[in-house]
């Protein structure tokens, strides 16, 4: 089921003049706020790498056996099977389970509400919208507030009374070692857990609502019908991570595990799920920085040029007295709000690099120059060595 309405808005040219100015001042602001950003990334990437070099040089492997003494305060690499002392279990339907972690999606079936709107330009700079708002009922893991809808009346959703949540073992056993929970809030590895029906009795035992309950395809169905669902009816399903082999790169403390703080700057806690060596979770950490590094930059470009774009946005709407004209200028200014992003942006990552890493800056400058020096003399050696030509036979004499 679905419906729809439309609405129409309109702004003249004046008003648009005023919210183009209103874009300049934001524009600038993120300009400055990405030329911060673009030289914090930088340090970030290198204060990472830098950290992770010193932990890759101090790491110690070590077994789970018992523990050492002598790694007291160390950077150690463990490896092995977790065990725990009790299951995971939800309360809440009675469901238990062997395993790390046990999550519970919740979804209700609601309104939501979506638009999309068509701007036109009107001859003389006014703008006129044309917005869609449709409506439609969805499976939502969240509250979707219809109080905020623009036609709330024939959309209001109920109070979402179950929610999606997550129960995790206290802690759990590594040999001898005890693993808390920033260590296990680490460990992947969920998979869907999909529900029986012998479990159902247990199930709608615990279970204190009033909608019917039933099972299926693995979830808890909380309604009247599972084929044709009604507002306010509920699909719970659940992931569990189960117990298995981990690695872990961390600071020994006693028998447990903390975040190892390097002079570098980064305090080092890593968590893989499978028997990793050491060297490839330090590997697997260093390209997992590389990639963040250049996301980072990307995510900054992007926003450097829409913030050069909405300060060059008073062009375009001065210039939609002419609709054809200000089209033509908004092409024109996003072509200079690109370049103008990557020549501020390329130069906040060079000034930065020499910020940050000056010895390898001026090293690969010095390449530079020694390498533009040795073309420019081979050019003119050349030059200098090469035979004059001989005069021809008919010239005069």
């Amino acid at each position: 089921m679905s419906d729809s309405f439309r609405e129409v808005t309109s702004v003249s040219w004046f008003g648009r003049i005023k919210r183009a100015v209103g874009g300049v001042v934001f524009g600038l602001l993120l300009i400055v706020l990405m030329v911060i950003g673009l030289f914090w990334n930088e340090g970030r990437a290198v204060q990472t790498a830098r950290s992770l070099a010193e932990g890759a040089g101090a790491v110690i492997s070590t077994g789970t056996d018992s523990v050492a003494a002598a790694n007291e305060g160390k950077l150690v690499h463990v490896s092995g099977p977790v065990a725990a002392d009790s299951g995971v279990a939800d309360p809440d339907f009675g469901i238990a389970a062997q395993g790390l972690r046990l999550s519970r999606t919740a979804e209700m079936y609601q309104w939501k509400e979506e638009s999309k709107s068509e701007t036109e330009k009107k001859l003389g700079g006014g703008e006129e919208t044309v917005t869609t708002y449709s409506y439609s009922k969805v499976w939502d893991d969240s509250q979707i507030d219809s109080s905020d809808f623009k036609k709330p009346d024939g959309h209001q959703n109920p109070p979402m009374a179950i929610h999606s949540r997550t129960f995790q073992i206290p802690e759990g056993k590594l040999g001898a070692f005890t693993l808390d929970q920033p260590v296990l809030d680490r460990i992947e590895g969920d998979k869907a857990y999909a529900l029986s029906s012998d479990q159902s009795a247990a199930i709608k035992s615990a279970y204190t609502g009033a909608k019917p309950l039933s099972i299926v395809d693995g979830k808890i169905y909380l309604g009247t019908d599972t084929t044709t669902p009604a507002l306010g009816d509920y699909r719970i399903g659940y992931e569990l991570a189960p117990l298995g082999v981990v690695s872990i790169v961390a600071r020994q403390a006693g028998s447990r595990f903390e975040p190892y703080q390097t002079e570098a700057g980064d305090a080092l806690l890593m968590v893989d799920t499978g028997n990793v060596p050491a060297d490839k979770m330090f590997a697997e950490a260093v390209s997992e920085n590389t990639l963040i590094t250049w996301l980072l930059r990307a995510a900054g470009l992007l926003l450097l040029t829409i913030g050069f774009a909405l300060f060059l946005s008073p062009i375009g709407v001065i210039l939609d007295v002419i609709p054809f004209l200000g089209s033509m200028a908004r092409m024109g200014t996003g072509i200079i709000a690109f370049f103008l992003a990557i020549l501020v942006g390329t130069t906040t990552m060079a000034i930065a690099w020499f910020w940050y890493r000056p010895l390898l800056a001026a090293g690969i400058l010095a390449a530079g120059l020694i390498a533009a020096a040795a073309v420019y003399y081979l050019g003119r050696s050349r030059k200098a060595g090469a035979p004059v030509a001989a005069p021809s036979a008919g010239a005069a004499t």
